[in-house]
């Protein structure tokens, strides 16, 4: 009966003795590792660009958290302002609806002068 009775307890210490290979424990306990399915933050921004330089372009865009919705235009260089509005959601991903304003125009092609041939040079 001593034997099992001093097996027993050996074997409690040596179960409670910290294991070489693991670190100490001091009582701290690590937040639990973060969770993707939770509703993200509310959020509203918008900018435009227009200059006499010819850039124009806007974004603007809101999120309740679930749903994000938005648009942005930028000028081509055929003339045309691409527009896209667009909602994104965990259910549907990205949806976007495209459309184009104005007439693309492109410049007429400037006349091929062929460059001059090359002087001979003196020594």
């Amino acid at each position: 009966m001593w034997k099992i009775v001093l097996l027993s307890v050996s074997l409690a210490v040596a179960l409670a003795a910290p294991q070489p290979d693991m670190p100490p424990v001091y009582g701290y306990n690590p937040p639990p590792p973060p969770t993707y399915n939770q509703p993200g933050m509310p959020f509203e921004f918008a900018y435009a660009v227009k200059d006499y330089v010819g850039n124009n372009y806007a974004h603007e865009q809101t999120s309740d958290g679930i749903v994000t919705s938005g648009s942005y235009h930028v000028a081509l260089p055929d003339g045309r302002i691409e527009t896209v509005t667009f909602d994104a959601d965990d259910y549907s991903g990205y949806v976007a609806k495209v459309s184009y304003e104005g007439e693309a125009t492109h410049p007429a092609p400037a006349p091929y002068h062929p460059p001059p041939p090359p002087t001979p040079a003196y020594s």
